[in-house]
């Protein structure tokens, strides 16, 4: 589509207009938000507690990974076992610099049993999540981030809605403990992006949706 220079009207010049619908088409996708989920996850596929099993694996390769993943959102999910988790400490909480991070960016708590959100930046999501997703990557800005919340990852997954997924998967076996991947769950084939090992041996494996 051109516009005449002389009364602004617009017309379509023949064998231009596919292309640079497709061009537009493919910037969109380019600068279009991601939804990115990071989890640490053993070898056996725990994803709960880590606390209680990654402690020792934490290097600089890893802090560089999430300061760089935290750096490159603006929005964050949430599901409801994270929030109730997270809500009674982060907010007075001195742990920096996550502590500011977590509790001025925006937050969007996937629940259908909440009735309400309390903590600042909060707001609760109980509609159809592709719904909510795509209004959120209709805003500009930088990506939104799945905050722990496995159900709420899988669930994502499983409905194409995620678009990078980074699991740090630690050379451990839990042997209990909530898993990020059940029995049942649909089919999906993801594509490798990235892969790094860091110092302590842990692989952080970066997938995109195909």
């Amino acid at each position: 589509m051109e516009a005449c220079l002389c009364c602004g009207r617009s017309f379509v010049v023949e064998g231009e207009l596919d292309f640079q619908s497709e061009s537009n088409a493919r910037r969109r996708r380019l600068i279009m938000k991601k939804v990115v989920a990071g989890l640490f996850i053993s070898l056996d596929g725990v994803v709960e507690a880590p606390n209680k099993w990654q402690f020792d694996h934490f290097d600089a390769d890893m802090a560089a990974a999430l300061t760089a993943h935290v750096a490159a959102e603006d929005t964050v999910l949430l599901g409801r076992v994270t929030y109730q988790e997270w809500a009674p400490y982060w907010p007075t909480s001195q742990d920096e610099p996550y502590a500011s991070h977590i509790n001025n960016t925006p937050k969007f708590v996937v629940s259908t049993t909440l009735k309400r959100v309390d903590w600042r930046n909060s707001t609760l999501v109980q509609g159809p999540l592709q719904q909510a997703i795509t209004e959120l990557k209709s805003k500009p800005g930088k990506n939104i981030g799945v905050a722990g919340s496995p159900t709420l990852v899988r669930s994502l997954l499983q409905d194409d809605l995620l678009d990078e997924l980074i699991l740090m998967i630690h050379p451990v076996v839990v042997g209990k403990g909530k898993r990020l991947f059940r029995e049942g769950d649909a089919l999906k084939r993801l594509r490798l992006a990235a892969a790094k090992a860091t110092s302590t041996g842990v692989l952080i494996a970066t997938y995109h949706r195909r």
